[in-house]
């Protein structure tokens, strides 16, 4: 069973949406902290995201929420490749030291765990990214889908390798 990412501590604030993208239905969740998360439509199977999600208000107006549907919309459109957003990250410092060395690949570039791992400070802790990266709950603005194998095959990735395909082949449109 695939552990859930963490979205269990939202401020009282919090709300969601939800967005039509080409990747599927994105769930959005933000507070006045910033952005929490951006999942996939397959996390919504999971009880324990459904349960957090019915507990929010939904709201289409709030400003960090617009701001996000905005910037994938031109993502998707291939006219933004650097994401301009507040992030409410919440994780183990392992997770967020992971998670932030994500927000450093560049659009349109790829590298492997192993690479990841070592711009952390450990090269040795391949597993230990990808576990952290299966695990960011902010999809796509955190970039884990620019991630490989060392084999430079495409692993691991919660939306689906379906849809990791589909992102790196959208970022290479010159």
């Amino acid at each position: 069973m695939k552990k859930c990412r963490n979205i269990n501590f939202l401020p009282k604030d919090a709300t969601y949406d939800e967005m039509n993208s080409p990747v599927g239905t994105l769930t959005i969740i933000s507070s006045i902290k910033g952005l929490h998360a951006v999942l996939w439509d397959i996390d919504r199977e999971f009880k324990q995201y459904e349960k957090i999600i019915n507990n929010l208000s939904q709201s289409k107006s709030e400003k960090t929420i617009v701001q996000t549907k905005k910037q994938l919309d031109e993502y998707f459109q291939g006219k933004r490749k650097i994401f301009d957003l507040p992030l409410a990250i919440n994780g183990t410092d392992f997770q967020i030291q992971a998670w932030n060395q994500l927000t450093k690949i560049p659009y349109a570039t790829t590298i492997t765990y192993a690479e990841q791992a070592e711009k952390i400070g450990n090269k040795n802790k391949a597993r230990a990214v990808g576990l952290a990266n299966g695990l960011n709950p902010i999809s796509i603005i955190i970039p884990c889908h620019r991630v490989i194998g060392s084999n430079g095959h495409l692993v691991g990735f919660r939306g689906g390798l379906e849809k990791k395909m589909f992102l790196l082949k959208l970022e290479q449109i010159k």
